[in-house]
């Protein structure tokens, strides 16, 4: 076989072997996050996570910072669930708060990130950066003026001019007489649905991810990390390009450690579970074009700026 079929043969071997990769790891994750709003749907009625919330933003955005404790689901799941959660009544503050954070901010990721690390500066930074930068991206979304108009129509609440659910062939979410069967029928209706639905956008990121992958070889971007600044740019690069599942990351981190800065490896930890390729893409299923990178930019200039103040500052 000529030499440019063979590289062609290879190149879609590891473009094949590196979306199975993707879409086997985070399936069950979306599935999860689809299973819980499904849950958040039927059993909780409009406006109950609005009475519990506090009124102010900032207030607003811490809680929906720790709400992973609660709700421990990945960057994959946490999508469809926030979204659930903003038609439920939650401000929208919490909701972008809980987007970020939830991913890390959960007992799973830093069971992994513990077992990998130790009890030490980098999971304990990991745990707080990534709820600072969580926390202060909600408040700058909490001090827009009509906040709903960031989202696309089929993610606002009904109040707001959002479309209602079409589970008509099922009791509705409120009524306290339906059996708990019929709910549960319900629920996984509801998962089904947004499980479909947000694939879509996984498999999309996947496959963009996994062509990524094949054309830009992983050496060439390692080969760039010395130096304080460089270091950074690439592993938040790599973190975007590998599109990894938040509970595992810490592994490959953890390769990474010997050869780079703490503060690049941090950097890793922290901007690869908000913004991946396949999570910008679920992003675009729920929010307008303008928040999308609202919430690509801060982030990345917030994790940039803190990798950077690591470097520079800090001995480990």
């Amino acid at each position: 076989m000529p030499i440019t079929w063979a590289g062609l043969g290879e190149s879609l071997v590891t473009f094949t072997t590196v979306f199975l990769s993707i879409f086997i790891e985070a399936a069950p994750f979306l599935m999860l996050g689809t299973l819980a709003s499904g849950l958040v749907e039927v059993f909780f009625n409009q406006g109950d996570f609005s009475r519990l919330v506090p009124r102010h933003p900032l207030a607003a955005a811490l809680l929906g910072g720790v709400l992973g404790l609660a709700f421990p689901v990945c960057e994959c799941g946490v999508v469809p669930l926030a979204r659930r959660l903003v038609r439920k009544g939650l401000p929208l503050s919490a909701a972008i708060a809980f987007l970020l954070a939830a991913p890390v901010v959960n007992p799973i990721v830093i069971a992994s990130t513990l077992a990998a690390f130790g009890p030490g500066p980098i999971l304990y930074s990991r745990l707080g950066l990534s709820l600072l930068i969580a926390v202060a991206t909600g408040a700058v979304f909490a001090f827009q003026s009509r906040p709903e108009r960031l989202l696309l129509p089929a993610s606002r609440p009904v109040m707001a001019g959002g479309a209602p659910d079409l589970h008509v062939h099922l009791p509705a979410a409120s009524a306290p007489a339906a059996p708990l069967g019929r709910r549960l029928l319900r629920v996984l209706a509801i998962a089904v649905d947004e499980f479909f639905e947000m694939g879509r956008y996984l498999v999309a990121g996947g496959l963009l991810a996994a062509g990524m992958q094949t054309v830009v070889p992983q050496a060439a971007l390692l080969g760039l990390g010395s130096g304080p600044v460089v270091s950074v740019l690439v592993l938040i690069a790599l973190a975007v390009l590998l599109s990894i599942c938040s509970t595992v990351d810490a592994f490959i981190a953890l390769a990474f450690a010997a050869s780079f800065t703490p503060g690049s490896v941090l950097a890793f930890l922290v901007y690869g579970p908000m913004v991946d390729i396949k999570s910008t893409l679920m992003f675009l299923g729920v929010f307008q074009r303008r928040a999308v990178v609202y919430l690509i930019v801060l982030p990345l200039l917030m994790t940039l700026l803190a990798g950077l103040f690591i470097n520079l500052n800090v001995a480990w």
